[in-house]
């Protein structure tokens, strides 16, 4: 029998996308303005909780404006996890700040104990600036990254932040309808309790405008500045005047359309992905040797990737082994990314006790976690796990 392939993560377009897609070509709206830019940013401020949202090119965008708005700048320094996807770190380095590596726990989110005793140890707080010993330089921000949808450890995150100064930009691609059901910012979504949010909207985001994202705030000033630095900071529509170096960052009017129609189906989108998690952890709990990170005991979680646990010694095969077998079963599967205080562009930089993210990064595959995947797919995969 000739199996289908079964990808990792694909869009699923069960709603109004074509209709509002249409609508912006038949009224030729299809570039940075429109009404469906303003009616996304409107619509995902509503969902999220959050004051106001603005719409970038990408998730990375938003990440890159967030930073400036921060104040953060050349000679700072940035508190970042060592397991993400590497586009925040670059954002840190597009404005030739610099990165300091922390390591994860046990939801591959940054650890939030060893955070606290580097910034209470290994820094001096001068009343105004969290001090780095070691450099000398101030530490601006920290940027939190919701691994796979997994909520971080916010509330200690936030205690930090009021103690020393710390802007706090919450990294938020991965993460959309995730929120806290205990704790100081019970009910509260992702993206929401920080200084600034950002998400996107890949391809392979729970919902997607094909490329996108947007940054959220309840800073009114931050939101206004957002804007006028994503347009290219014009000051004068008419006469094309700029004081200020911006950004062509903006939103199109055909992608936030689409936007409008994915963010109808959230919700739905949520319920599919926590249903097909634990169809998924039914039958690999029988597996010796194999287990699923779960959410966090304090959140809600929208399950964006289901993120497979490898132990060689009790499975019989190792990460990459098993990788090899889904593939040639046509099942796609990713590991995790590699560790970026070791990436080439960051070796130079300062990066703690890893103990953790080195232990567990060759042990994580996720697999096959699409909204449109089907009961029959899930156990298909399962079987090969088996």
């Amino acid at each position: 029998m000739n199996e289908k392939f079964i990808p990792l993560s694909v869009p699923s377009f069960q709603g109004n996308e074509l209709k509002y897609v249409s609508n912006c070509i038949e009224t030729e709206w299809v570039s940075t303005a429109g009404e469906y830019v303003d009616r996304f940013e409107k619509e995902f401020a509503r969902y999220v909780g959050s004051k106001y949202a603005v719409a970038c090119s990408n998730g990375t965008a938003a990440l890159h404006i967030s930073l400036i708005l921060a104040g953060v700048s050349s000679e700072d320094e940035v508190i970042i996890p060592t397991v993400t996807f590497i586009a925040p770190v670059n954002t840190i380095r597009y404005i030739d700040a610099s990165p300091i590596f922390m390591d994860c726990d046990e939801y591959l989110n940054i650890d939030v104990e060893k955070t606290k005793i580097f910034c209470e140890e290994e820094c001096h707080f001068n009343g105004t600036y969290l001090i780095n010993k070691k450099s000398g330089k101030k530490v601006k921000a920290i940027i939190p990254v919701h691994i796979f949808g997994h909520p971080v450890r916010i509330d200690e995150l936030m205690k930090l932040s009021k103690k020393y100064n710390l802007k706090i930009i919450e990294d938020s691609t991965e993460s959309l309808g995730s929120y806290y059901t205990k704790g100081d910012f019970k009910d509260k979504k992702t993206g929401t309790i920080g200084d600034l949010g950002c998400f996107s909207f890949n391809g392979n985001k729970i919902i997607t405008t094909g490329g996108g994202g947007m940054l959220v705030t309840d800073n009114k000033e931050f939101a206004e500045k957002a804007k006028y630095l994503t347009t290219q900071a014009k000051d004068d529509p008419v006469y094309y005047v700029h004081n200020e170096v911006g950004y062509n960052y903006r939103m199109t009017n055909l992608q936030a359309a689409l936007g409008v129609a994915q963010l109808e189906k959230i919700e739905k989108y949520i319920e599919i992905k926590r249903k097909n998690f634990i169809l998924y952890k039914e039958a690999i709990d029988n597996i010796e040797g194999l287990s699923l990170i779960d959410e966090p005991e304090y959140a809600f979680s929208n399950f964006w990737m289901y993120s497979l646990v490898v132990e060689e010694e009790k499975y019989g095969k190792n990460r990459d082994e098993l990788l090899k077998a889904l593939s040639e079963a046509k099942i796609q599967t990713r590991p995790l990314w590699k560790l970026n205080h070791t990436q080439k562009p960051f070796e130079i930089f300062e990066a703690l006790d890893m103990e953790n993210s080195e232990k567990t990064y060759k042990k994580i595959l996720n697999i096959p976690c699409s909204v449109n995947i089907r009961e029959e797919d899930i156990t298909r995969i399962t079987g090969v796990l088996k």
